[in-house]
């Protein structure tokens, strides 16, 4: 591939990163507003120029710029926050963080990049901003702003699970190139094969949750074999060990088969600490599908009580009657499995000061490298010819 540097806004930890030096680009500079994704991503990236703050800044942005310039970056990813888009959060009409593309559009008018790539929720196709005392919808006006210099992928609805990933994520992906290359750079056509949770964690030892509210006698009686199992986690990496949970969720995750919800259950529900049943949605409290890719990840993945993070577990007695019934792993994910399903490399370098909840937020937050890989592969099959 030509020598591609780039500037990444946006930045969180950098995961979707991951494989970019691998496959030719070479992240120069960065710019995140948050001091504690931005220091993770200093610890994963030393020779990247990671500049901490807000980009709607005067200074901040000129700084930016400069130091792009310096750098000579011809290439830019940028993932603005989804949070104005996305389903999981409020949507409201005029949230200002749906704003921050036009920064992205100023910064690729200003560097002229050779290749830009965007990312966002799917909902940003229909989602309108107020600019200038109008409302314009975004992909138009990304259109009306930049196709006279760029051509624009085709397919940019994506979705993880069709590149390999073991994890349902549909996302949008600009992926721009200038005029001068002649082609129209695409995504791989999507395979019809998709990746399960069996073929990503499969391998990977059974755990008991490490429930805090019960004493020592009983967790020896309720989980003979809790030590045996959170040593044999740690022996395939410090990331597998067992995730924290209240007794009362466990128990009624341990009698919720896989695929389902303990909102099922005709006796062991999801209770209050006074033993009444408590609410939520029936997408909570529920085990994932074996032989499925895992749904989206979320920043929550540490709940029981959030949306479908329950590990599938195994059978130990998969009775009809709840009484008999027994599921093991009656948690949420570990921090390594999260890792398998949003490929990332088993090696992956995670700061020994991160807490397991940032840990989990980052993973949830970012792009599964692997689905820009196969861009980046894409770019390089057409610059080779």
């Amino acid at each position: 591939m030509k020598n591609l540097n780039a500037l990444s806004l946006f930045s969180s930890a950098g995961l979707a990163e991951t494989y970019f030096a691998k496959n030719g680009v070479s992240v120069k500079i960065a710019n995140e507003l948050l001091s504690d994704r931005a220091e993770f991503y200093k610890h994963l990236y030393p020779e990247t120029k990671m500049i901490c703050g807000d980009i709607t800044s005067p200074a901040l942005y000129t700084q930016l710029i400069t130091e792009a310039r310096k750098s000579k970056c011809n290439f830019i990813i940028a993932t603005p926050p989804c949070q104005g888009m996305s389903t999981a959060g409020k949507k409201e009409k005029d949230d200002p963080r749906n704003r921050l593309i036009t920064t992205v559009v100023k910064v690729i008018q200003e560097l002229k990049p050779d290749f830009v790539i965007i990312e966002n929720v799917s909902a940003i196709l229909k989602t309108n901003i107020f600019i200038e005392g109008k409302w314009l919808n975004i992909n138009e006006y990304l259109y009306t702003e930049l196709s006279a210099n760029y051509n624009f992928n085709e397919r940019k609805i994506v979705n993880a699970m069709y590149y390999g990933i073991a994890q349902s994520r549909e996302r949008c992906v600009y992926l721009l190139s200038r005029k001068k290359f002649k082609f129209n750079w695409e995504f791989p056509i999507p395979t019809s094969q998709v990746t399960s949770l069996r073929d990503a964690i499969g391998d990977l030892p059974s755990l008991d949750p490490n429930v805090t509210d019960i004493s020592e006698e009983e967790r020896n009686t309720l989980f003979p074999e809790y030590y045996n199992k959170r040593n044999k986690g740690l022996s395939i990496s410090k990331w597998h060990y067992p995730p924290r949970h209240k007794i009362r969720h466990v128990i009624a995750m341990q009698r919720t088969p896989e695929g389902c919800s303990a909102w099922n259950n005709k006796k062991y529900y999801p209770t209050l600490i006074d033993g009444s049943k408590s609410k939520g949605y029936k997408n909570t409290y529920k085990r994932q599908w074996w032989d499925k890719p895992a749904y989206t990840v979320t920043r929550y993945t540490s709940r029981l009580g959030s949306q479908e993070n329950g590990h599938p577990g195994n059978a130990t007695n998969n009775s009809i009657e709840e009484e008999q019934r027994l599921w093991s792993d009656a948690r949420v994910f570990s921090i390594f499995e999260l890792m398998r399903v949003s490929s990332l490399p088993d090696d992956w370098n995670i700061p020994e000061w991160a807490s397991s909840d940032l840990i989990r937020e980052i993973i949830g937050e970012g792009v599964p490298p692997k689905l820009f890989e196969a861009a980046l592969i894409n770019l390089n099959n057409l610059l080779s010819k």
